[in-house]
């Protein structure tokens, strides 16, 4: 028994690596987002007036940082961050007698860049949209239905299933990869058109080795210059990156387990939003008879109607105004704490 499965962490003769190491390497980036969006998410509900754009921009931000690690670790180790960390390298189909610290061919380098870095950002925006629009049914909430809108339905509808289907290649593929019938365990590899190797002893030594050539000064031009300048920049953002990503990757472990599902308690009772002050002025304004008004909704300045709170802060709103500016800036108005579409309760009272 022992020796039937020992061809699943051990490498085979052709220096490809083991299932144990390719699933390891993938998970590495996987734990990178989510806990730097719990950290980004911390940020915003402390000070919202000054870091709330980082929470409503992280997918951007993210992906472009995500872009410039990627390129930097491409073009100088054959690999991503997530690869490199663990002593692997790309290299094309038909062989592996590139050295790393060349990089990959430029066809090759662009595919893996864009397969690593976009697919990743379309698929959290897909998946923030299709939550949306469930949170938008839930509340009964029906625009007019042109063409496009049907097909934007069918679309989200659709998604599920697509998701689904790409998990179980995935899936299919990483079963074939243990038996030896592929040398590539994921289909992003396969669309890259690269397979994963060991790094050899000589690559180490040619990346710990490699020299910087700068060419002179009098045979570069303006246009040429100005390049090599934005890719010293380039270079030097990803190389912090790395540096602080290689640093905290047992710590972003941490933050793994600490922000699992089975700690989502703990965490709401240490990170739960401070309590807002209770809205003074409101006592202060007055009808024409003289009596306290307390019903003006903050938005519109006039009577509520349809009274709605925010689980957020605990302001109340007219639902109309609340649900337009909730869905268009996702935090509340007079909080900024970041808000959903599904923190808006209805409030009924008896008269009604």
């Amino acid at each position: 028994m022992a020796e039937r499965g020992a061809h699943l962490t051990t490498a085979p003769a052709d220096d490809q690596p083991s299932i144990f190491e390719v699933l390891a390497q993938d998970s590495l980036m996987g734990a990178v987002r989510p806990a730097l969006q719990h950290a980004v998410k911390v940020l915003a509900e402390s000070n919202p007036a000054r870091y709330g754009f980082l929470w409503q921009w992280f997918d951007e931000i993210y992906a472009t940082l995500d872009l410039l690690l990627q390129h930097h670790f491409l073009s100088r180790t054959s690999a991503s961050f997530s690869e490199n960390f663990y002593g692997l390298k790309r290299v094309v189909t038909s062989g592996r007698g590139r050295p790393a610290h060349l990089g990959l061919l430029r066809k090759q380098h662009w595919r893996s860049l864009l397969l690593l870095a976009l697919v990743p950002y379309l698929r959290a925006k897909l998946e923030k949209i299709l939550a949306r629009q469930r949170d938008e049914d839930d509340f009964s909430i029906q625009l007019p239905q042109s063409p496009w809108r049907r097909m934007y339905r069918a679309f989200l509808a659709a998604y599920p299933f697509i998701s689904m289907a790409w998990e179980g290649w995935v899936f299919c593929q990483q079963l074939l990869y243990v038996f030896g019938r592929t040398s590539r365990h994921s289909p992003l590899l396969w669309l890259a058109g690269v397979r994963l190797v060991h790094l050899t002893a000589q690559d180490i030594r040619n990346m710990d080795l490699k020299p910087s050539t700068p060419s002179s000064a009098t045979s570069q031009s303006v246009a040429q210059k100005f390049q090599r300048l934005l890719s010293t920049a380039v270079g030097g953002v990803a190389l912090s990156l790395s540096t602080s990503l290689s640093l905290g990757v047992f710590f972003l472990q941490f933050l793994e387990w600490w922000y699992s599902s089975e700690n989502q308690s703990t965490i709401k009772s240490l990170t739960s939003l401070p309590t807002p002050p209770p809205p003074l002025h409101l006592d202060q304004l007055q009808d024409q008879t003289g009596l306290a008004v307390n019903n003006i909704c903050p938005l519109c300045h006039k009577v509520r109607a349809n009274d709605t709170a925010l689980a957020t802060s605990g302001y109340v709103f007219c639902y109309r105004c609340v649900y337009m500016y909730v869905k268009a800036h996702q935090q509340c108005p007079l909080t900024g704490y970041p808000t959903e579409l599904q923190h808006l309760i209805k409030i009924y009272s008896p008269e009604g």
